[in-house]
């Protein structure tokens, strides 16, 4: 019994690390390659392949809290307490951002007022 228990988490930590390595390796190529349909078509104000990067990042986030914190195995509405609330605020907090910066990048293009930043 606890040689198989013992396999089959090593099978898991295998999968984890495989699908977060492939998404990260995903997200690497992409910002080097930086293919031009991607990062000249916009979308919201925002290019595609910024989008993407947020969108596997979220993807990764989440795997991460399903996998390290156990979330598989617990009732449905416990995982979407966690998770909806996060996500929630991962993406206010990346609205903010983005708003933000690009308040600011705009201050530097295009204003008298670049002395306050």
């Amino acid at each position: 019994m606890g040689a198989s228990t013992h396999g089959s988490n090593t099978k898991r930590i295998w999968t984890v690390f495989i699908i977060l390595s492939l998404i990260t390796f995903v997200e690497v190529v992409l910002g080097i390659i930086k293919p031009a349909f991607l990062f000249h078509t916009e979308v919201l104000t925002l290019s595609l392949l910024n989008w993407i990067f947020i969108i596997l990042t979220i993807w990764k986030a989440y795997y991460i809290m399903w996998a390290f914190m156990h979330l598989e195995g617990e009732k449905a509405s416990f995982r979407w307490s966690i998770v909806g609330t996060l996500a929630f605020l991962g993406v206010y907090l990346t609205a903010i951002v983005l708003t933000e910066g690009h308040y600011i990048h705009e201050v530097f293009q295009n204003s008298s007022y670049r002395w306050i930043f």
